[in-house]
């Protein structure tokens, strides 16, 4: 019992001298590299072992041949060890420098650079899992980014459209009240109510965009009611009416369920009202414009039944490149900045389908677009309450 005690003594002390020589080495290698601290740590653990069995050699008297094959020995696993540590210690280092100018590339907007193909296999799991998570970042950055700058072209845009069409109009009320101040209108009256629509159009523009303004700033409050369909079709035919006889267009409506929304009455008018004065706007005379309100077979994500609202016109189809961008701001389906001929979306200023949109999501709906034989189709999604 005494022999194992002044064992354990003799290794215990020979540790600590070790450990003790390692922690000098640690503190003075701080701030160095990752592979120099843990090819101290490994030699100091080496250390310990080989002065573990030098002393014990001594203390048990054994002879000079076996004393000198065990520290042979031991020296030889401590050179293994301290090989091992060394290749480690590099890896680490390389992959540290992969994650560092990962996280530069990162900070900087650009691309994240890869490891190479047996990089990431050497890689150990902790440190695979975060180069991972830099690339998930990295990706989802880069979503963020294309949308700032989706929504940036969106605002340019928007400007673009809106200073053109107010300008138009305002010029108009400048011209005819110049002329009804030097009295060289022939026709007052004519004038008065040309410059009566010129601000009601202008009035409308505003109107959209301080809508508009809400939804994006998620300031829209609704006034939640039971909402018939019904009465929003009504509602929607009578609104349309007037300017569908004007231009020759059958307008037309049939609801097919009795079930009702829960919703704010006035903003649905309004997305709906929207879609049917943009098909009546861009269906040709003759053409038919149809409304349709109708109880879905299938039901939304969370299983919940939906309603649906859709609106079918003539207006000769979408472009299929173009239907991903009907709902965007200010994008009224051609480059120029005034058509020469409607186009088969959009109206004013580009403003109308965005609101329709920010209306059916604030309803926790959506709005969807597609060509029908001769025309397009667009339904809007709403839940139907338990």
């Amino acid at each position: 019992m005494r022999d194992q005690l002044e064992i354990i003594a003799m290794g215990a002390g020979s540790a600590v001298g070790a450990s003790l020589i390692g922690w000098s080495a640690l503190r003075a290698l701080r701030g160095r590299s990752l592979r120099a601290s843990l090819f101290a740590s490994a030699a100091t653990a080496a250390l310990a072992v080989v002065a573990g069995i030098v002393i014990a050699s001594r203390a048990m008297f054994i002879s000079s041949h076996d004393a000198g094959v065990s520290v042979i020995v031991s020296s030889s696993g401590a050179a293994v060890t301290l090989a091992l540590a060394w290749l480690l210690g590099r890896s680490l280092a390389h992959d540290s420098r992969t994650l560092r100018a990962a996280l530069q590339a990162l900070g900087e907007g650009e691309s994240v650079p890869g490891p190479a193909p047996h990089g990431r296999a050497l890689m150990t799991g902790e440190l695979a899992a975060l180069d991972r998570e830099l690339r998930a970042t990295q990706a989802k950055l880069a979503e963020s980014r294309e949308r700032e700058r989706a929504l940036e072209r969106s605002r340019r845009e928007l400007v673009a459209w809106v200073s053109h069409d107010l300008r138009t109009p305002l010029a108009g009320l400048r011209a005819m009240a110049e002329a009804l101040e030097d009295g060289v209108a022939s026709d007052p009256a004519r004038y008065h109510m040309q410059m009566r629509l010129a601000a009601d159009r202008l009035a409308g523009m505003v109107d959209d965009l301080f809508e508009l303004s809400r939804i994006h700033a998620g300031a829209l409050r609704l006034t939640l009611e039971s909402v018939a369909l019904a009465d929003l079709v009504d509602g929607a035919l009578a609104e349309g009416q007037p300017l569908a006889r004007a231009r020759g267009i059958e307008l037309s409506g049939v609801v097919t369920t009795p079930a009702t929304v829960r919703g704010d009455v006035r903003e649905l008018s309004r997305a709906l009202s929207n879609l049917v004065v943009n098909a009546i706007r861009h269906t040709p005379e003759d053409g038919t414009v149809r409304i349709e309100a109708s109880a879905l077979a299938r039901t939304g994500a969370d299983g919940e039944p939906r309603v649906l609202l859709a609106v079918t016109d003539a207006c000769g189809g979408i472009p299929d490149e173009d239907l991903d961008r009907v709902f965007d701001v200010a994008w009224r389906g051609t480059a120029a900045r005034t058509p020469e001929v409607e186009s088969p979306v959009g109206a004013g200023a580009g403003l109308g389908l965005a609101i329709v949109r920010g209306i059916a999501e604030a309803h926790s709906g959506a709005v969807t677009v597609g060509n029908v034989d001769g025309g397009c189709r667009f339904e809007m999604h709403l839940p139907v309450p338990a």
